[in-house]
C-alpha cells in the first residue's frame, strides 16, 4: 500500500500535475503551500498540460484512465487541447505485446491459434485501460474481435481501491462528508470495475442488451461468439461503423446529427425505464454509428462490461422527479425526495423545494449548449448539504451515465433540448406504467406463481381459519386464568387483613396489663395517634 502510495506522488511529480490546479482559486494556505512546495525544483518540461495529464493517467493504472475518459466526455469543463488529449484514453492507451496476447488466448482457449483462428492479428485494432482487441477471422469466414485482458492488471487495480477505501474511510469521519456515504459509493465502484474483468459477465451483458434491442432502428449489438468466450477472452461479430467522436466524416457522409443526438438520449431513456438494464460506460470510444441510411442513423453499441439496474421503486421515484423538475413542481420533487427517503424524514418539504428552485430554474427552457450538468450538480450537493441529503450509491451509476449522454450531446448537436426529447418518452412511460396496460403487464408478470397459489387457497384458507379460532380460544383460556389469578389474590388480601387483626388482639390481649398502664400516663394527643395507626395497620 506505501508503495503504491509513493508510485502515485511520484507520478504527479513527475509529469508536474500540480500546474494543472487553478492557484487562484485555491485557498491563500494552499497556495502558500505549493509556492513553498520542492515540486516546484522538477522542471515542467516541453510536453502541454494535456499530454502531462493524459501520461500520468496512464501511468498510474486502469482505475485512473476511467476517470480520465468521463473527463473527456465533458468538452465544456475543460480546455480543448486537455479535452482533445485526454480522448486518446478511449481507445489508444499503449497497447501490451502482440506475443503476450498470442499467450494468453492460446491458454484460456486450450487450443493453439491457429486451431481456433484461421487468421489473427498480432497488432491491436484499439488499446484501453483494462483490455485491447485484435482483428480476426474464424474458420467459417466470419470476421471477428478479440478482446483480451490485459495481463497482470488485477493486483494493480485492488491496490488502488484499497488506497480508495483508505481515503474514503478517512472522509466517512468527516460530518460534512459523510452524507456522501464515500464507503458505499466506492464499494458500488469496485463491484463495477472488478466486474469488467470477467469476459463471460460482459459476453452475458452483450446478449442481454442485443435482446432488448432486436431489430431496433435505434441500436445494434454485435453478437457473441460463445464457443470462444472465457474469462480473459470474447470473441464478437467486428463492427465497421463510424466513432460517435469522428464528427467530420459523420457530417461527411450525410448523417442528421439532431437526428442521431435526439437518438441517443431515447436510447438512455428505453434502457433505463423500459428495459432497466443500461449500459453504464458509453464514452464515445465505445459508441459508433453505422454507415449505411445517414439520415436515419442508428447507433452501434461495445463493451457492455458495466451495466446497471435500478429497483421498481427507485425507477418509479427518479421518472416521477423528472416528470415533477420538467414540470417545474418543485414541491413534488421535495415530496418525493423526503418520501423515498433520500432525506429526513423531518425535512420540511417548502424549504427543501425553495432551495431546488433555486438551483434547477436559471436552466429550464435552454439548449443543452447552453446547460452545464456540471455546474448543476454541485449546486444541488450544496443544496442537499443543507438538507443532510444522502448520496444513494444505486444511482451513481446513473448519474455518470447521464454526464456521457450530456457529452455526447454536446459534440454532436449542441442545440439538442434535452427537456423536450425526453419528457414526451417520460409521460408515456409513466402513463403505461400507471394504466390498464401496466397492470395488464403486471398481471402477466405475476401470473406463474399466481396459477400455482390458486390451486392451494381453499387450503391456506382453511389454515387460516383455524389459526384464528385456535388464536380466539387461547385468548378466552388466557381471560378465564386472569380471572382466577385476580380472584386468588383478593382473597389473599382478604386473609392478609384476617391474620394481622388477629395478631394485634392476640399481642393486645397479653400485653393488657403494660399497655393499660402506659396509656394512662400519656396525653390525648398520643393515645389518639396510636389508635390512628392501629386502624391503618388493619385496614392495610
Amino acid at each position: 500500500m506505501s508503495l503504491r502510495l509513493l508510485r502515485i506522488i511520484w507520478v504527479i511529480t513527475r509529469y508536474r500535475l500540480d500546474t494543472l490546479l487553478p492557484m487562484e482559486r485555491l485557498p491563500w494556505f494552499l497556495r502558500l503551500m505549493f509556492f513553498l512546495s520542492p515540486l516546484r525544483l522538477v522542471p515542467v518540461g516541453k510536453r502541454s498540460r494535456g499530454e502531462r495529464l493524459r501520461l500520468a493517467l496512464e501511468a498510474l493504472g486502469p482505475i485512473f484512465v476511467k476517470f480520465g475518459q468521463l473527463l473527456s466526455t465533458r468538452r465544456d469543463l475543460l480546455p480543448e487541447e486537455v479535452a482533445d488529449e485526454l480522448r486518446r484514453l478511449q481507445d489508444q492507451v499503449p497497447p501490451f505485446p502482440g506475443r503476450e496476447a498470442r499467450e494468453l488466448v492460446e491458454e484460456e482457449l486450450g487450443m493453439p491459434l491457429d486451431i481456433a483462428f484461421a487468421h489473427f492479428e498480432p497488432e491491436p485494432l484499439a488499446s484501453a485501460s483494462i483490455a485491447q482487441v485484435h482483428a480476426a477471422r474464424l474458420h467459417t469466414g466470419e470476421e471477428v474481435v478479440a478482446k483480451i485482458i490485459r495481463p497482470g492488471i488485477e493486483p494493480i487495480m485492488r491496490q488502488d481501491m484499497a488506497l480508495m477505501y483508505r481515503v474514503a474511510g478517512v472522509l466517512a469521519r468527516i460530518p460534512e462528508a459523510r452524507r456522501l456515504r464515500p464507503v458505499e459509493v466506492v464499494r458500488d465502484y469496485e463491484a463495477t470495475l472488478f466486474d469488467e474483468l470477467d469476459l463471460h459477465k460482459e459476453a452475458a451483458n452483450t446478449s442481454q442488451l442485443k435482446r432488448n434491442f432486436k431489430d431496433s432502428p435505434l441500436l445494434y449489438v454485435p453478437a457473441i461468439h460463445w464457443s470462444h468466450t472465457r474469462r480473459r477472452v470474447m470473441v464478437q461479430e467486428r463492427i465497421y461503423g463510424v466513432p460517435v467522436a469522428d464528427i467530420t466524416t459523420l457530417r461527411a457522409q450525410g448523417t442528421d446529427l439532431k437526428r442521431l443526438a435526439e437518438r441517443g438520449v431515447e436510447i438512455f431513456f428505453t434502457q433505463v425505464f423500459r428495459d432497466n438494464f443500461f449500459h453504464a460506460d458509453m464514452h464515445p470510444g465505445n459508441i459508433f454509428v453505422a454507415r449505411g441510411e445517414p439520415h436515419d442513423p442508428q447507433y452501434i453499441a461495445i463493451d457492455c462490461g458495466i451495466v446497471g439496474s435500478l429497483t421498481r421503486e427507485d425507477q418509479d421515484y427518479l421518472a416521477r422527479n423528472l416528470l415533477a423538475f420538467f414540470h417545474q413542481d418543485y414541491y413534488e420533487v421535495a415530496a418525493l425526495h423526503i418520501e423515498s427517503g433520500w432525506v429526513g424524514e423531518n425535512t420540511r418539504a417548502n424549504e427543501f423545494a425553495a432551495a431546488i428552485r433555486t438551483v434547477c430554474e436559471p436552466i429550464l427552457e435552454k439548449p443543452l449548449k447552453d446547460i452545464s450538468f456540471g455546474q448543476v450538480l454541485l449546486g444541488l450537493f450544496q443544496t442537499a448539504r443543507r438538507f443532510n441529503m444522502e448520496v444513494q450509491p444505486q444511482l451513481v451509476l446513473l448519474q455518470k451515465t447521464l454526464l456521457n449522454i450530456e457529452g455526447l450531446g454536446r459534440q454532436l448537436y449542441p442545440d439538442l433540448d434535452l427537456w423536450t426529447t425526453a419528457k414526451p418518452y417520460l409521460e408515456r412511460w409513466m402513463k403505461e406504467r400507471a394504466g390498464a396496460s401496466g397492470f395488464w403487464e403486471s398481471l402477466k408478470r405475476q401470473a406463474p406463481d399466481l396459477s400455482r397459489q390458486l390451486p392451494e387457497l381453499p387450503s391456506l384458507a382453511h389454515q387460516a381459519m383455524s389459526r384464528i379460532e385456535h388464536e380466539h380460544r387461547q385468548r378466552q383460556r388466557q381471560a378465564i386464568a386472569m380471572d382466577g389469578i385476580r380472584q386468588q389474590l383478593t382473597q389473599s388480601r382478604r386473609n392478609g387483613r384476617r391474620l394481622r387483626l388477629g395478631l394485634i388482639l392476640v399481642v393486645l390481649a397479653l400485653a393488657w396489663q403494660p399497655l393499660t398502664q402506659w396509656a394512662g400516663d400519656q396525653p390525648w394527643a398520643i393515645l389518639a395517634a396510636a389508635g390512628l395507626g392501629l386502624l391503618l395497620l388493619v385496614w392495610q
